[in-house]
């Protein structure tokens, strides 16, 4: 009996010896990111000045390739502590194979804008690969952008299964353009989980790239990517009056607004269950407040196409629950000519592509 009893007691030992590890670790090397960073060029732009008033942009959360239509993912569950069975990351060859489809999209797909987020240069999850530079070379003669939001020496979730942790994590937005911006910001978000959650988390920003354009004026265009798990909605809530601010100064200043990306919230009065029946995942999320903004602002999305799917299961289509949380956010003084979703079956991310047409006025 002592030496089931010392066995015992060594076991509790290394365990909360590993867990004040786990903790100690986190908080010395979480990111702190200042508030305001300049986004450093890793690719030349064509052109310095816009010249035509008809411009196309693309959004998509690329799910840094490994939640693809066979993905179960552990955390959307909340498993910070198990897997619970579920995917923590996929397989060398799934990875592979989503990543494949998303370049080969890339090659194919026409934009004078692609506003990119969760895209990895260097992360465990996603096998290493530089998806950011990868892209570039897709979009031969683009302006690139990298603005990190999630970086980790090794992110130590689930907590409780060490040999199959998330590890180091490096990823964020990227934002490719045919045109060179004359300045490229990333803002830090307001607001933050308590400790110790925080060191787990994505920093959340906002990048933000300034063109000139031929009338004198600044195109402002503002690459989104929100808080996802927030119960409550104080962080969301925290950014978005941040946003509206920062979008609002921005127009009064004459400046054309065009903010796109993933925004973890679906768009005002949009029916969150309306492509498939489930209460308690649409309880789950919130709209965007009607009044958030003057009314002549215009959330712009494609009412036909789901954006997002549940990754609590690998996909069936037709059950797995879809909903749109991404979308365009445009000035009162652009004006929207065409928006389509792009239908990928979900494939390749747990996110589809929106592209969007517009006219500076």
């Amino acid at each position: 009996m002592k030496t089931i009893r010392k066995i015992f007691l060594w076991a509790i030992g290394l365990f909360v010896a590993y867990i004040a590890f786990v903790l100690i670790f986190g908080t010395l090397t979480d990111f702190q990111p200042d508030y305001v960073l300049d986004i450093e060029t890793h690719q030349e732009g064509r052109n310095e000045v816009i010249e035509d008033s008809v411009l196309s942009f693309v959004i998509w959360n690329l799910g840094y390739a490994g939640l693809g239509e066979e993905s179960d993912f552990f955390y959307d569950g909340g498993g910070m502590f198990s897997s619970g069975g579920h995917m923590v990351r996929p397989s060398k060859d799934i990875s592979q194979k989503n990543l494949d489809g998303i370049m080969t999209w890339g090659a194919n797909t026409q934009a004078d804008f692609f506003l990119i987020q969760e895209i990895d240069v260097s992360s465990k999850r996603s096998y290493r690969s530089n998806q950011f530079d990868l892209m570039a070379r897709q979009l031969d003669g683009y302006y690139a952008g990298f603005s990190v939001n999630y970086q980790s020496p090794w992110v130590p979730i689930p907590i409780f299964e060490p040999w199959n942790t998330y590890g180091k994590t490096k990823s964020g937005l990227g934002t490719y353009s045919g045109f060179q911006p004359e300045s490229a910001t990333r803002y830090q978000l307001p607001g933050e989980y308590g400790w110790p959650i925080r060191i787990f988390q994505l920093d959340r920003c906002a990048a933000v790239f300034r063109y000139k354009t031929a009338n004198e004026k600044e195109l402002v265009v503002v690459n989104i990517h929100n808080s996802a798990f927030d119960k409550g909605g104080k962080l969301k809530k925290e950014q978005m009056d941040f946003l509206r601010d920062f979008f609002l100064a921005e127009y009064q200043k004459g400046n054309y607004v065009v903010a796109g990306g993933d925004w973890n919230q679906c768009p005002p009065f949009f029916k969150k269950d309306g492509f498939v029946r489930d209460k308690e995942r649409a309880a789950e999320l919130t709209n965007i407040d009607p009044n958030f903004l003057p009314e002549d602002w215009q959330w712009v999305y494609d009412p036909t196409m789901p954006t997002n799917r549940s990754v609590r299961n690998p996909l069936e289509l037709g059950k797995t629950f879809v909903t749109i949380i991404d979308f365009f956010l445009i000035s009162p003084n652009v004006k929207v000519l065409k928006v389509e979703g792009m239908n990928m079956d979900f494939q390749y991310s747990d996110h589809q592509p929106v592209k969007m047409e517009v006219e500076l006025n």
